[in-house]
């Protein structure tokens, strides 16, 4: 062993040696964090310019083949000066068709992106991020499909409004039920349209392109209607009620689709909203069934428990979520309740098409007539039931039926009308059913 001492300058020579090892050490160790969050931070600014290249040629895909030929009523109606814009209605109704012609007709595609909430990006990526780069990245129109199917939707919208007030958003969804109860948040904010299936109106200019002028229901009521280019319009009608009200039947395998939509309906989307169990939504497509079988349906909730085996409280809320996601519609008295809602006199499916889908053999005319006229009406009308016809608007009672209709239940009204179904033209207080069809 070596007992010689050490030496006072040796001492500190390896002592200044050993500190400037620690510096490099620790310098180089700084150099290389410093390189590796550069690094790091560029393929992450390298990875989000390629997901949103990649979101921004999807985009551009399906602005591009868009058909803009024909628009849906709800397309002038909109204020699309509204920084944020919300659009919802039944599944396939043709939303978002709309929104992308909207955007082909008038925006700068550099500075639009269109977005599905279903895309599998929102799977590991957030709306609200996703916002904050396409501004960075100098957008300016924000379009978000199928807004319901993420989660938080309506917290993270009301953040992207406050936060990016440069930023106009539209969104759209198919489920009624998730805006509204998600629109608490965004009440102050956004502007919220609802659009329905085609009219009469509509279905003449996309299925068979014969343009037809808006009619009011005063120049219904006034005989004002004039289609010089249609001669014959009741088989037009007639095909209208069974296959017109959902733009994609110009497509092939129409019943099929339309079965779907049922189907996601009643089997995904209210059950989702309502926290229902599977067995629960097979028991909203039995009562569904009930509906379209009866001519029309009057409620009976008693019965309605017994046959579907569950409690009564529940049937109520049951029919409001399938009235609120375009499957019926339910008829009020002008009576206000508790919920302020009238008390429910009679329940339709939502549309013609639905009773032709569902009812199969055992459709009923009656039925399929005032189903038409609620459905038509009620877009620009407040629509009640009439304690002397079928319909009252404001002051004035509707009774719907056939050609060989009587006006003897509405004969002590003030103001009454005949609505009648297979005539061509109307004559004093008789109304062709079809003339109904042409209000937006």
């Amino acid at each position: 062993m070596n007992n010689q001492p050490t030496l006072p300058g040796h001492t500190c020579r390896n002592s200044r040696f050993q500190d400037h090892l620690i510096y490099k050490t620790h310098h180089n160790s700084a150099k290389y964090l410093i390189k590796r969050t550069i690094t790091v931070r560029i393929k992450v600014s390298l990875n989000k310019l390629l997901i949103m290249d990649s979101l921004f040629e999807y985009s551009n895909q399906l602005i591009s083949k868009v058909d803009t030929s024909f628009n849906r009523y709800s397309y002038d109606q909109i204020d699309w000066g509204n920084r944020l814009v919300g659009l919802i209605g039944p599944r396939g109704v043709g939303k978002t068709t709309l929104v992308l012609q909207y955007i082909k007709n008038n925006l700068n595609v550099q500075q639009t992106l269109y977005v599905t909430a279903e895309d599998f990006f929102f799977a590991k990526n957030r709306l609200i991020d996703l916002a904050d780069d396409f501004v960075k990245s100098g957008g300016q129109y924000l379009f978000i499909d199928e807004i319901h199917k993420y989660p938080n939707w309506s917290k993270e919208l009301k953040l992207i409004y406050d936060y990016h007030q440069e930023l106009m958003v539209v969104f759209t969804g198919s489920s009624v039920l998730d805006i509204k109860k998600g629109s608490s948040d965004l009440s102050r904010r956004a502007v919220i349209y609802n659009m329905q299936g085609l009219s009469f109106r509509e279905y003449l200019q996309l299925f068979h392109e014969i343009q037809v002028p808006k009619f009011t229901l005063e120049d219904i009521m006034n005989h004002q209607v004039t289609l010089p280019k249609i001669r014959h319009p009741l088989p037009l009608f007639a095909d209208y009620l069974k296959r017109g009200y959902y733009p994609f039947a110009k497509e092939n395998d129409f019943d099929l689709k339309l079965r779907q939509v049922i189907n996601q309906t009643l089997e995904s989307d209210i059950p989702t909203y309502a926290e229902m169990n599977v067995s629960t939504g097979r028991k909203l497509k039995q009562l569904l069934a009930i509906v379209a079988e009866s001519a029309p349906f009057k409620p009976n909730m008693s019965k309605i428990a017994e046959m579907l085996k569950i409690s009564r409280n529940n049937i109520a809320d049951y029919l409001l979520y399938m009235e609120e996601a375009g499957m019926l519609s339910q008829l009020r008295s002008s009576t206000k309740g508790i919920r302020q809602l009238g008390k429910v006199d009679k329940v339709y499916l939502d549309n013609t098409n639905l009773i032709s889908s569902l009812a199969d053999d055992s459709q009923n005319k009656g039925n399929i007539r005032e189903t038409f006229y609620l459905n038509q009406l009620r877009v620009n009308h407040k629509v009640t039931s009439s304690e002397l016809g079928d319909f009252k608007i404001d002051d004035t009672h509707f009774e719907v039926g056939g050609k060989n209709k009587t006006s003897k239940q509405i004969k002590t009204a003030e103001k009454g009308f005949i609505v009648k179904d297979d005539i061509e033209t109307g004559f004093l207080n008789t109304i062709p059913l079809w003339h109904f069809g042409l209000m937006y």
